[in-house]
């Protein structure tokens, strides 16, 4: 309670010289009491528990000026609609169809949170508690028999008037656009229906006499603020709800944006160096890149060697030795050596940009879906408002004395009858329930939009690294010649890689491990890049690498030519080792299969679903991993671009297609397919990137995920009918068809009781979904492990 009263008395007007709460946000006097020094800046609080909690923890809330305007976005910024990408302006502003907040087409890394969901989040914490307690009143008030009716009525009035008029304002403001723009839609019939209850019920409180006595209850005439309060709080939770899911969209361009570094080192001409900001290079620049630095941009080697990690690009984990002429990508990672560069692509012309943009064009290119709901909501609303209207007119020309009075009060029936509260929970109730049993199965659903699309794939591409493979490379083999022995061998290589962070380096040292070998240390140790590393173990001269260092070592790699190019074949990587000029043998490193693949891909067969394999690695180590696999179609050396494509151009064969991938080079495809699929074991971008996530990254996974993705979608169906016989059945009779006959009319307190069991069947039957059985050619407990999100 301190809290509340803190934020009220100090919040002011908008507009005013108040500056912003950097705990909760709220708007506070700058002669607040509570305030503190931090970092050289004074904060100003609501209250003394917000100054509490910054106090605990100044770095989480101290990030921006209290008094600064937020930093304008840059030139040529585009504005869309993330329900209707059609919908593009150079401005800020509201989507004209659906009336939600325009947002950057392509975020920046410095964004901040979505300013929508913080003012709908304040709106929603701010009133449920007066939600809470006119519900309270409303159900059980009578029953107490604490205030007086007439009292109870005024305190339901004066508490669910700020939700009403304040919380609810945003969706007045969508419906007043709606039928402006002649859109209806939800927020028509909510705009529509809490206001004709909010309305009605004040009518009924204020002059109450003007009211038949067949319409008084428990001492008062039936009022509705609770109804109006109540809805109004539940369309704010949906709305939350989906605008932090939407607030994960842009989370993975942000995230690919960060992998770019802040700075790069520029070479002059007179040959000084200085750090200069990414946005100030220029394509001819010449670019020093030190060891384990990031490369700035795009461009090509002139000075140095050194092996470069493309694995954000390619996939591929082994690093890429790289020397003067060749190509080198921004944001990939330098090993050992130093290169100089020359700059060639900057700016928005950057492999990584072009990643960037690729995922924000497969974003914004499809609406997220339209729920069923909003399908019939069009018409649904026609008819109602139709109905409510020539209700009105008939009762108040025809009907009995007074006429007009029953007019009014049966619209407002039918208005509130057919207030969409069930209709707008049907396939959110359902949804929460699926999200829930998906995630005890190991799967994260994004969206509704991917419960409802991964039913109908026909069609998954899967990348390699880290999908189907470990994603890291383990030994594989060790050969041996000239009288060798092969844990030898491996002792050897093992001791000169022992401090070597390079991957291939550490499958060999954990081999040796393994095998229990005791390493030795390396004397003279020499590491030649784009070759491989000698030094002296044990006395003796012992050199690890290619063939090109076995020859300089005067040893001969062709003795083991035809083995190694098996395991070439295979798809392991193989380096040489030689002692003391002769060869001793060569060690086999590969990226080994997932134990869980043939058979995620077999139940995936099984299930009607064509695989297709999209790897960045080389043809041939992508061409292995398909045989081992038995996966019929497979595609190699594929860039991120190349995977957009072939997601394309499947999608134009008819086909439904899910992507399922665990690097930054599989986003844009993730992005683009019908349902992107990401290894929970994979990067932050692709899970941000993907509408599911593999919490355990094991593909059987994807067989639970479409058995509740059709009980899902066969549950709202069910809601919806339920919700539309209630209104079908309820408007009629709400409108007095029954009257003439019978004499019977539905006041609008039996209106929002038939709403309520609308509502209470469509929550019934959504938790259901919670008993869903799970495929039963699922291996035996995949679904037995709980997920705890957060």
């Amino acid at each position: 309670m301190t809290h509340t009263h803190g934020a009220m008395h100090h919040e002011g007007p908008a507009g005013s010289d108040n500056v912003r709460d950097p705990v909760c946000g709220m708007q506070v006097n700058p002669r607040s009491p509570h305030g503190m020094a931090y970092d050289g800046q004074t904060y100003r609080f609501c209250s003394e528990r917000c100054q509490q909690r910054f106090a605990a923890d100044p770095e989480r809330y101290a990030t921006h000026d209290q008094t600064k305007a937020p930093a304008p976005a840059p030139v040529g910024t585009i504005y869309t609609c993330p329900m209707h990408p059609q919908i593009r302006q150079d401005h800020p502003g509201a989507c004209p169809i659906c009336g939600m907040a325009l947002e950057p087409e392509l975020p920046s890394a410095e964004d901040e949170d979505n300013p929508e969901l913080r003012d709908f989040s304040r709106r929603f914490w701010w009133t449920l508690p007066l939600t809470l307690v006119v519900l309270a009143l409303a159900m059980l008030g009578h029953r107490l028999d604490v205030l007086a009716t007439s009292t109870r009525t005024w305190l339901e009035l004066v508490l669910s008037t700020p939700v009403v008029l304040w919380a609810g304002w945003p969706f007045f403001v969508r419906c007043v656009q709606s039928l402006r723009n002649r859109s209806p839609n939800m927020w028509t019939l909510i705009g529509i229906g809490v206001g004709s209850a909010y309305l009605y019920s004040v009518v009924a409180t204020v002059i109450p006499d003007a009211f038949p006595d067949s319409f008084r209850e428990h001492g008062r005439v039936g009022v509705y603020f609770e109804a109006a309060a109540v809805i109004v709080s539940l369309t704010l939770l949906g709305q939350l709800l989906e605008l932090r899911a939407r607030s994960r969209t842009s989370a993975a361009i942000k995230a690919l944006l960060g992998l770019a570094p802040k700075t790069a080192r520029r070479i002059a001409e007179d040959g000084t160096e200085e750090d200069v900001p990414l946005a100030n290079v220029h394509v001819g620049d010449r670019l020093r890149v030190r060891p384990g630095e990031k490369v700035p941009v795009d461009g090509k080697v002139v000075e140095g060697r050194s092996s470069v990690d493309e694995s954000m690009l390619t996939g591929e984990p082994i690093p890429v030795e790289k020397s003067i002429g060749d190509s080198v990508i921004g944001a990939t990672l330098n090993g050992t050596g130093s290169l100089i560069m020359q700059a060639e692509q900057v700016g928005s012309g950057t492999v990584l940009s072009q990643i960037v943009q690729l995922v924000a064009q497969a974003q914004r290119s499809r609406a997220p879906m339209q729920r069923m709901a909003d399908r019939v909501a069009y018409w649904f609303v026609l008819a109602v408002l139709l109905v409510a209207v020539g209700t009105l007119l008939a009762w108040g020309v025809w009907g009995p004395s007074p006429s007009w009075t029953y007019a009014v009060l049966n619209a407002v029936s039918v208005l509130i009858i057919a207030c969409p509260c069930a209709l707008g929970l049907a396939t959110p109730m359902s949804i929460m329930v699926a999200t829930g049993r998906a995630a005890q199965a190991g799967v994260l659903f994004r969206d509704a939009e991917a419960i409802e699309r991964l039913r109908t794939v026909d069609t998954l591409i899967v990348d390699k690294t880290g999908t189907l493979t470990e994603g890291r490379p383990a030994f594989r083999e060790v050969l041996v010649a000239n009288g060798h022995e092969p844990d030898e061998v491996i002792r050897l290589a093992a001791s000169l890689e022992q401090g070597s962070e390079h991957p291939l380096a550490e499958a060999i040292v954990a081999e040796a491990r393994r095998r229990g070998a005791t390493l030795a240390a390396a004397e003279n140790f020499e590491s030649l890049t784009g070759q491989g590393v000698r030094g002296t173990i044990d006395g003796h001269r012992v050199a690890l690498g290619n063939r090109d260092l076995m020859r300089d070592e005067g040893a001969d790699p062709s003795v083991l030519a035809s083995e190694a190019d098996r395991l070439r074949e295979a798809g392991a990587g193989v380096m040489y080792a030689a002692v003391d000029g002769r060869l001793a043998g060569a060690l086999a490193v590969a990226d080994p299969i997932k134990a869980t693949s043939a058979s995620a891909l077999n139940a995936l067969r099984a299930a009607g679903i064509r695989i297709v394999m999209a790897s960045g690695d080389a043809q041939k180590t992508a061409a292995a991993v398909g045989r081992t696999l038995e996966i019929d179609e497979v595609h190699g050396e594929v860039r991120p671009h190349d995977k957009v494509l072939l997601v394309h151009s499947l999608r134009a064969q008819g086909r439904r297609v899910a992507m399922a991938g665990d690097g930054i080079n599989d986003a844009p495809a993730l992005a683009a397919a019908d349902v992107g699929i990401a290894m929970g074991t994979g990067t932050d971008v692709a899970m941000s990137s993907a509408q599911v996530t593999l919490v355990k990254g094991d593909l059987r996974r994807i067989v639970n995920a479409r058995a509740i993705s059709n009980a899902t979608v066969a549950n709202m169906r069910q809601n919806l009918m339920f919700a539309l016989v209630y209104n079908a059945v309820g408007v009629p009779v709400a409108a007095g068809v029954l009257y003439p006959a019978f004499g019977l009319l539905l006041s609008p307190m039996i209106a929002a009781l038939a709403m309520s069991l609308s509502s209470v069947s469509v929550v019934t039957n959504a938790l259901r979904l919670a008993r869903t059985a799970l495929n039963d050619s699922t291996p035996a407990g995949l679904h037995d492990e709980p997920v705890h999100a957060g």
